[in-house]
């Protein structure tokens, strides 16, 4: 990040620095607890979900205008509408397989928008899940969508459950992650000539200072990615890889018997995502609508994410044993599923709320916008009927 774009970001207000000097003083201790230093990984995941404290788990404004970032829900409820025709598709599959009941189980539900919109859509289909689950780590955010939900849609509050893990055992479900996958903890990492080395963060003083080390098991995950990918990462390349998708979906399919899987995040395919354009990396912070990418910048007060590899999450499913039934753009995934039909069904004769409607169909679908940047990938298990969401444009042969 230049220091131009580091000058530009506002600066804390006394409150918040004093909080994130209580995530620094985790981050000692993490340091002092593993011969004064930790992984990146680590790191990301103090600064982001350290209880009470963390950017996710504490109460920090982090959605819409107000915040630091907006999503899709936000942007519209026409990109719940469509997901929940998706979701009611395969309710209607899951029916002829048998008569237990079905579940819809969002992680990280954000402000409660979505689950909200969804139910709504829902209702109007006559596809009402059992229960939605949502799966909420943060007793701040469990707050903001409990209001939201109840604002929105008070006569469905009671389908609603908040719980701090998967259940043991359900039969039929369709598992929504938007924007999950991006805020999982990854390492980060630097090639050189003979093998890779791995970020680490050591405090010298007051100060976290980064330091690239020798790293075995960053060697060994780059090598098969090299290998199945044909990639050839030059000294120097800088990137990340994620850790935990691998048992994040082996939790999900140990414990549902049949299962929809929709993933929606932006991302690439291996190829795109290690390209050698691309050699600083995907990692990116954000802090009030600005993106720069000082991941050290008061640790705690901004969101730090990382683009999906698409291709890395297929080969983790198809190890376990999923399939991976669809893989297209956002846009694509939106229009497959009404979203013009939605659009002509809602548009009035007023001309603002006609300009509105158009403004949020462009930052949903347009290339430039969330459109082509956001990718929507299926992962099934005991699935067999086709998706809508992937009849106009189906990119797995690009995995």
């Amino acid at each position: 990040m230049s220091n131009s774009s580091f000058h530009a970001l506002a600066i804390p207000e006394k409150q918040a620095q004093q909080r994130s000097q209580q995530v620094m003083q985790c981050i000692r201790r993490a340091c002092e607890q593993n011969a004064g230093r930790i992984r990146f990984s680590e790191y990301m995941n103090i600064v982001l979900y350290e209880p009470a404290l963390g950017y996710y788990s504490g109460g920090l404004q982090k959605f819409g205008a107000a915040g630091d970032f907006i999503t899709a829900p936000e942007v519209s409820a026409l990109f719940s509408q469509c997901l929940a025709r998706q979701i009611s598709e395969v309710f209607q599959g899951f029916e002829k397989q048998n008569d237990d009941k079905n579940y819809c189980i969002e992680f990280g539900a954000g402000s409660g928008v979505l689950a909200a919109d969804i139910l709504l859509q829902l209702e109007k289909l006559d596809s009402l899940p059992e229960k939605y689950l949502i799966l909420e780590l943060s007793a701040e955010l469990q707050h903001r969508q409990r209001e939201i939900i109840q604002q929105k849609s008070p006569h469905l509050y009671e389908r609603v459950q908040w719980l701090d893990q998967l259940p043991e055992h359900i039969s039929k479900a369709v598992v929504i992650a938007n924007e999950v996958l991006d805020a999982m903890p990854v390492e980060c990492f630097r090639s050189n000539t003979e093998t890779t080395e791995i970020l680490m963060l050591a405090m010298e003083g007051e100060k976290l200072v980064p330091r690239y080390i020798m790293d075995s098991r960053a060697d060994d995950s780059i090598k098969a990615i090299q290998q199945r990918s044909e990639i050839e990462l030059v000294a120097g390349y800088r990137s990340e890889f994620n850790p935990m998708i691998r048992g994040w979906l082996s939790a999900l399919e140990n414990k549902i018997q049949s299962a929809v899987i929709l993933l929606i995040d932006y991302g690439y395919n291996e190829k795109e995502y290690y390209h050698p354009d691309r050699s600083e990396g995907t990692l990116m912070c954000y802090y009030r609508h600005k993106a720069h990418s000082d991941f050290l910048w008061w640790p705690g007060l901004q969101d730090i994410t990382a683009f999906v590899n698409f291709t890395d999450v297929a080969y983790a499913a198809f190890d376990l044993g999923l399939d991976v039934s669809g893989y297209t753009t956002q846009a694509a995934f939106l229009l497959a599923n009404g979203l013009s039909d939605l659009h002509a069904s809602q548009v009035t004769d007023d001309v603002q709320q006609q300009i509105v409607l158009s403004q949020q169909i462009k930052t949903l679908t347009l290339p430039s916008e969330m459109g082509d940047r956001f990718k929507v990938m299926a992962l099934t298990k005991n699935y067999e009927h086709p998706l809508q969401g992937f009849s106009m444009l189906d990119l797995r042969n690009r995995l």
